[in-house]
């Protein structure tokens, strides 16, 4: 193409473009600019004369550089005007094919309405087409449908026969025909077919109500137990049309294996009457290793192998037990003995070899997947609920006991013996036999069961020791006060202390296993508070037997003879006698409390100021006498079996030797001697001695009451025990004459 032809196709470019407009306000404005920069330049350049003769060359310069720049500056713009020239052609184009498209899309607008309008006058065309083909297909399928009230009425009679896989063939017979017209009939559905839902439910029924009797029919009729699963597994296997829902036969044939199962052996009617646990978990002890040993032997053949019959078997057995049990523990609460086997049984029997872990059972009845029988809950229930009977249970045994026992305190004879002749009782064995057995049997359960039945056992131990010295202090009371006369009232508070000894002896056997023994200290604290108890009221009865013996000591006719003593060594000999058969050690504690309670008679009655000595020969007659009687007392404790270091006569011998003094100057030096010897003496006990005499003066008394004060401190002495400080003076009550230390 020659450029006459382009310059034809190209428009012309509008006059704007060729014709010089008015001039622009920046371009004057740049102009003003560059002149004054030159302006500027120039006068730097030339500003001195020396630089005026190279004014030619700059000027040739500054013209080629101005050429320059306007030879660029033309062909930018001429470049830049070609490029509008053809963007504005390019347009001009677009626009011409837009409007040729607008054409073509109206006539194409007017074509479609006139279709539509063709379209609706062929709808009953249409129509008529389709029930022609309707029409066609029923004609076809006609004399099928004519049979199919027939067909149904036969799949009905065989399932009513349990000829469950002919049934099941006859039915999807009829169901493929259903679905054969469906399409034909554009979704129609006819009346013919309204009874195929009931019979294929009927059809499930019978699948599932011969997999609920697996167990019957595995041994009696095992061919319908395989129809059964046959028909099942097919089901499974079919694929389902659209639009209609899947029958998962196969999970209902599978629930109702587990539910015929669970309604056998865990119906609500099944579950134990109150006191009957023992025997129905005894009786499932034997049917549940039966039923697995069937399920494997006779069910599982009948079965495909992914229904895993015996897993299955185990574990449906073991959450109907599960939850049989939790409706078990949810009703009334249980007994003492019902309680105690069902932890035994879930937590040993259960999954021992005699049950669930039988080694008879194949490899499928695994249970190590099994959850626990019962839960952390269930079993601190049945623990809490086991040991608040057996508590009240064993407060009762005991209470028993410790009533036969004061039963026997009114007896008209003496406590029995053993062999060895100590007073014996059955009750401390009877007590620990039954603490101790109830221990034992929880150790066959858990540890924490046994822990439960230890702190119980301490507890109730505890309260009986209580209830057993409360009992011994009405005893006395009453015996005491004439109400009920004990013909043998000290015989029986002696055999008490066997049986104090007794339990301190054995009751170490309640000690839990790798406990330390301070879990024992308030048992032993108890222990050791009613042998106190018993050794005071054995003493309050010495003491009232002794106080009228002690009420002429001292007297003259205490000086001259010796009688009065002899009177209490003798009612002393003789309420000791039966000491004997206590056991050691109580036996030692209460010869040494016997001859203290003496001595502190002894010293109250000097205490009472009865006698006052009138001269030397008296006071000589009475320390003669304190001597006499110190080794008369100790004679007769050593006779008994006192050991010489426990007794506390010596000080009748310190007493003898204030009397005996011939000077009473010296009195200072003999009362600061006493008091190292007995730290407990007091100003009332020294003032009592010294009216003793009889020969002391004011001025004396005061200054040995002054070295009593003055004197230095009295050393310790190692097990000393006290006794001034017992006897009251000068005017003692009976109640303040009892002893203190290891009875107190």
């Amino acid at each position: 193409m020659d450029s006459a032809a382009k310059d034809k196709m190209k428009p012309a470019l509008p006059c704007g473009f060729s014709c010089s407009g008015p001039e622009w306000p920046e371009q004057e404005r740049a102009e003003q600019l560059a002149r004054g920069a030159a302006l500027k330049w120039a006068s730097g350049i030339f500003y001195r004369p020396e630089q005026l003769t190279r004014l030619g060359q700059y000027r040739s310069r500054e013209v080629q550089r101005t050429c320059s720049l306007e030879a660029r500056i033309k062909s930018v713009v001429q470049s830049y005007l070609e490029g509008v020239q053809t963007g504005v052609w390019q347009l001009a184009r677009a626009l011409e094919a837009v409007q040729g498209t607008r054409e073509a899309l109206s006539q194409a607008h007017e074509l479609l309405k006139s279709m539509a309008q063709a379209s609706q006058s062929l709808k009953p065309l249409r129509e008529q087409v389709s029930q022609h083909k309707q029409l066609q297909a029923l004609s076809q399928l006609l004399p099928r449908l004519q049979a199919v009230p027939a067909a149904m009425a036969h799949t009905q009679t065989l399932i009513d026969a349990q000829r469950l896989l002919e049934a099941y063939v006859s039915l999807r017979e009829l169901e493929q025909l259903q679905e054969e017209t469906w399409a034909p009939l554009g979704g129609l559905e006819l009346p013919v077919f309204q009874g195929l839902g009931l019979l294929a439910e009927a059809l499930s029924q019978a699948v599932e109500t011969a997999a609920m009797a697996a167990r019957k029919l595995a041994r009696e009729d095992p061919a319908l137990l395989v129809a059964a699963i046959r028909v099942a597994e097919v089901e499974a296997g079919r694929t389902t049309p659209v639009g209609q829902a899947p029958r998962d036969w196969r999970q209902r044939c599978l629930r109702a294996l587990q539910r015929g199962l669970e309604q056998v052996h865990f119906s609500t009617t099944t579950l134990p009457e109150p006191g009957a646990l023992a025997r129905w978990l005894e009786a499932l002890q034997v049917a549940l290793p039966a039923e697995l040993a069937t399920a494997e032997a006779l069910v599982a053949p009948c079965c495909p192998p992914h229904y895993k019959v015996v897993q299955l078997w185990a574990h449906t057995l073991h959450n109907g037990l599960r939850r049989s049990l939790q409706q078990l523990l949810a009703g009334p609460e249980l007994g003492a003995a019902d309680a105690f086997a069902l932890l035994h049984w879930a937590l040993h029997v259960y999954l021992g070899q005699e049950m669930m872990g039988s080694l008879e059972l194949g490899p499928e009845a695994d249970v190590s997947q099994l959850e626990p029988l019962l839960t952390l809950e269930n079993i601190e229930q049945l623990e809490a609920t086991f040991v608040a009977k057996v508590q009240a249970s064993v407060a009762q045994w005991l209470q028993k006991a410790l009533d036969g026992e004061i039963a026997e305190w009114g007896r008209e004879q003496e406590p029995n013996t053993d062999p060895s002749g100590f007073y014996h009782s059955p009750m401390p064995a009877i007590v620990l036999q039954i603490l101790a057995e109830n221990i034992r049997v929880t150790s066959l359960v858990s540890e924490s069961l046994q822990q439960r039945m230890h702190g119980m056992a301490l507890s109730e131990l505890g309260a009986f020791l209580r209830s057993f010295s409360d009992a011994l202090i009405r005893f006395s009371r009453d015996h005491l006060r004439g109400e009920a006369m004990a013909p043998h009232y000290v015989p029986y508070l002696l055999a008490a202390f066997n049986h104090q000894t007794a339990l301190s002896s054995s009751v170490s056997s309640l000690q839990p296993d790798g406990v330390t023994s301070g879990i024992l200290a308030p048992i032993e604290a108890a222990l050791d508070e009613l042998q106190r108890r018993i050794c005071r009221l054995v003493l309050e009865a010495l003491q009232v037997e002794l106080q009228p013996l002690f009420e002429s000591v001292p007297s003259r006719r205490w000086l001259s003879s010796s009688e009065l003593l002899d009177c209490v060594c003798h009612q002393t000999s003789r309420f000791c006698r039966d000491f004997w058969r206590v056991r050691s050690p109580a036996v030692k504690l209460l010869l040494a409390e016997a001859e203290r309670t003496v001595v502190l008679q002894y010293l109250r009655a000097l205490m009472q100021g009865r006698l006052v000595c009138r001269d030397a020969d008296e006071r000589t007659q009475a320390a003669e006498r304190l001597r006499h009687d110190a080794a008369q007392l100790k004679e007769l404790f050593l006779g008994l079996g006192l050991e010489e270091n426990s007794h506390c006569a010596p000080v009748l011998l310190a007493l003898r030797e204030l009397l005996n003094l011939r000077d009473p100057t010296l009195l200072g030096l003999e009362v600061a001697g006493l008091r190292q010897q007995f730290p407990d003496v007091s100003e009332d006990h020294v003032s009592a001695l010294l009216d003793l005499r009889g020969d002391v003066s004011r001025e004396q008394r005061q200054a040995a009451l002054i070295s009593l004060q003055d004197g230095s401190p009295p050393s310790p002495l190692t097990g000393h025990r006290a006794l001034f400080s017992l006897v009251p003076a000068p005017t003692p009550s009976f109640s303040s004459c009892l002893p203190s230390g290891p009875c107190s």
